[in-house]
């Protein structure tokens, strides 16, 4: 068991403590539990091993491909059949999804759809490492699938450009044996979550930031499993946890958290080892240190049965590429001399805490996006928007754009504006 853990030492890298009650030796009551069941998450190895009569000798150049991993005894023949038999949805081709696609590709998962509507950007190149400068401006789900292709031809690979939505999760994640979450946004967790739990699909799934990560296998078990509802019931409000691009992030710890996620999702589709059921690891990786807090489910918590847009209560996901239309600090004064409309779409908290810019009006991005009069909307039209270092005012610019409406977007966001002295004030 892991040592006792503080409430500091137990805060995530979203900054939260995991609203759950840790309970002495649950994890490995529950893994015994999903072992002897031989549940839905071990379809893969079961579908394997059933086809194993009857077919032909792979390709020597496949055994040749595999032959190091092969020759684990836990692994073996069946735990490669198992991969070459299974599809494998992975939500997210950047700094967590780099890692989760090379090794399973490189494993041999034999079916891997890409999901991620996203454009490789400069600043995605330092820990998205999947991608390369050529990649820039390229979808990073195709991007991703070239490379997967040319590192191994042999397994199928299907990008998906479009974004996964109430109206399409469920048919995009149905039929696959395994989903992985390498997302960086709140909606797109709880969206994968819940339809995951709705399609009794097991989920692995992973979160970092700063120097902090976390990994948790999550499988609704029809009801009586862990999923991350669990681990936080309550969505975060817009602002209330930074985005990697505002609190920073290195491309090395995005290696670690998302090869121990590739790693439990071979764990789990070759029904190999202990897997990550009923528990939650948490790396910190200035103290070079794993610790693990065991999870259940909330008590009678009612399994879900429809999905929820999340993406104004708890803020939209990151930007796809970069902002529409941009400008910088040193160009704001003059815009504001000329009129232009300026608006801190940060949270209540964080103006108070950092000040507002002089001139500047103040409406939190979720109040923005709830605007529904269309002269409200025709009002908005060419203002700057910005928010703490830039993300959400462009996400924003991105959804207002779909309504008709035109802004711009701080580049840095109110950091920039620090940066280049330009006074921020306090009520």
């Amino acid at each position: 068991m892991a040592e006792s853990l503080s409430v500091e030492e137990r805060a995530g890298p979203d900054g939260r403590l995991p609203d759950v009650t840790p309970f002495t030796d649950a994890f490995s009551d529950i893994s015994s539990a999903l072992r002897d069941e031989e549940p839905a998450i071990r379809r893969a190895r079961v579908r394997a091993d059933a086809d194993r009569e009857g077919s032909e000798n792979p390709a020597s150049s496949q055994v040749e491909r595999y032959t190091r991993q092969v020759r684990l005894p836990e692994f073996g023949a069946a735990g490669q059949r198992a991969l070459a038999s299974a599809r494998v949805a992975v939500i997210g081709a950047g700094g967590l999804g780099a890692p989760i696609l090379t090794y399973l590709a490189a494993a041999g998962v034999g079916h891997l759809a890409v999901h991620d509507p996203d454009t490789v950007d400069v600043t995605n190149l330092h820990r998205q490492v999947i991608h390369d400068s050529s990649a820039v401006g390229t979808p990073k789900a195709i991007s991703a699938a070239q490379r997967l292709h040319a590192l191994n031809p042999e397994i199928e690979i299907e990008p998906v450009v479009d974004a996964l939505t109430t109206a399409n999760v469920l048919d995009r994640l149905r039929g696959y044996d395994l989903v992985i979450d390498g997302t960086d946004n709140f909606p797109t967790r709880y969206l994968a979550s819940d339809a995951c739990e709705m399609l009794n699909v097991p989920l692995v799934w992973g979160s970092i930031l700063g120097f902090t990560g976390q990994v948790g296998v999550f499988w609704a078990d029809g009801g009586r499993g862990v999923t991350y509802r669990d681990v936080h019931p309550t969505p975060p409000r817009p602002g209330e946890v930074p985005s990697c691009a505002e609190a920073g992030v290195l491309g090395m710890l995005c290696g670690v958290i998302g090869s121990t996620m590739a790693m439990e999702a071979v764990k789990v589709l070759a029904g190999i080892g202990d897997v990550l059921y009923g528990r939650l690891a948490l790396y910190d990786a200035l103290r070079m240190r794993w610790d693990m807090i065991p999870l259940r489910r909330i008590p009678d918590r009612a399994p879900v049965t429809e999905l929820e847009d999340l993406r104004i209560t708890c803020g939209l996901p990151g930007p796809t590429g970069p902002a529409l239309a941009e400008v910088t600090a040193c160009e704001l004064p003059e815009l504001q001399a000329a009129g232009r409309r300026v608006i801190d779409i940060r949270e209540q908290q964080e103006v108070a805490d950092g000040g507002l810019l002089d001139g500047a009006e103040h409406v939190p991005m979720g109040q923005l996006l709830r605007l529904s009069d269309p002269e409200a909307l025709r009002a908005l039209e060419g203002a700057v928007l910005y928010c703490a270092a830039g993300s959400r005012s462009a996400a924003t610019q991105r959804a207002l754009a779909e309504r008709g409406v035109s802004v711009l977007s701080l580049a840095g966001g109110a950091a920039a504006l620090v940066e280049a002295g330009m006074p921020l004030s306090r009520e």
